[in-house]
């Protein structure tokens, strides 16, 4: 089908897209890579009056280190996560997780910040962003503010984000080295999204677990960050029995849809297997 008219604005700072989104109102959406908006649009899912094309404000791109922190633009692409010699050294989990996101063309042309802000549960950025305790920059009316990614997920397609805001940027603490991670995501074809998948950082002291965060995708209204599962994990030893405990705990908060990918309890025991095999690889990759 093709999109309902609209007009189109291509800003070239941050403070000119905030500026259009405030005057042009609840009617304009900004546009990053257009992987889920377009869609929506030829389908008439969505009408936006008004497109705010972010791809010309280079602010938005970007990796670096500062202060401790990994600090990504919202416009930054799949690819460049991937090929990022920074992330490969100080958080190679978000280049590991990239690589398993869409294909060549999608990773090509979709943004992190894309990713997150459009708020789809069944989108792999949200969980890995919860289990490496992110930071969301957003900038708005009012300037800018800071939310913990896990506060940032409110229901399907829905935000913490004010009318009128941008996500700017990605806050990521650098982990300490020896620090354990892994995204395992169960898909049925290249492209797919998730039918569950489970994002983990841990850290080993003396052989026990001595932290763990732990985020599971595509398997409620929001990704879910799976407190229950890490207290099953601290302290002990991380072996087959206790990340059998943790693959039960997070399998209790589950609450996925029904859809083609499979049925609820499925979904539910795929998560729980997604979460050991996540859990096994990260205990390996401590040192």
């Amino acid at each position: 089908m093709i999109p309902a008219e609209f007009d189109y604005h291509a800003p070239t700072t941050v403070a000119d897209a905030v500026r259009l989104l405030g005057e042009l109102g609840p009617d304009a959406r900004p546009l990053a890579g257009g992987h889920s908006l377009l869609p929506m649009m030829k389908l008439r899912f969505a009408q936006p009056a008004h497109l705010v094309d972010l791809n010309r404000i280079d602010a938005l791109r970007g990796i670096r280190e500062e202060d401790g922190a990994i600090v990504i633009g919202a416009m930054t692409v799949e690819n460049d996560l991937i090929g990022s010699a920074v992330l490969e050294r100080r958080v190679p989990l978000l280049a590991e997780a990239a690589r398993q996101i869409g294909d060549p063309q999608v990773r090509n042309r979709g943004t992190i910040g894309g990713d997150l802000a459009h708020g789809d549960p069944a989108n792999d950025h949200p969980a890995i962003a919860i289990a490496l305790d992110a930071t969301l920059v957003l900038a708005g009316p009012q300037g800018t503010r800071a939310i913990a990614a896990e506060d940032f997920f409110l229901g399907p397609f829905a935000t913490a984000m004010s009318d009128g805001e941008l996500l700017v940027e990605i806050r990521v603490p650098a982990p300490a080295p020896g620090t354990g991670y892994a995204y395992e995501k169960l898909k049925r074809k290249t492209g797919d999204w998730a039918t569950a998948a489970a994002a983990v950082v841990l850290r080993l002291e003396g052989g026990v677990v001595s932290t763990a965060r732990i985020a599971l995708t595509n398997v409620a209204p929001t990704p879910l960050r799976a407190r229950d599962a890490e207290a099953a994990l601290i302290g002990k030893v991380p072996d087959e029995a206790a990340i059998g405990a943790a693959a039960q705990a997070a399998m209790a908060i589950c609450d996925p849809g029904e859809d083609l990918r499979g049925d609820r309890a499925y979904k539910t025991a795929m998560a729980g297997e997604m979460l050991r095999r996540a859990l096994r690889r990260a205990c390996e990759r401590c040192a």
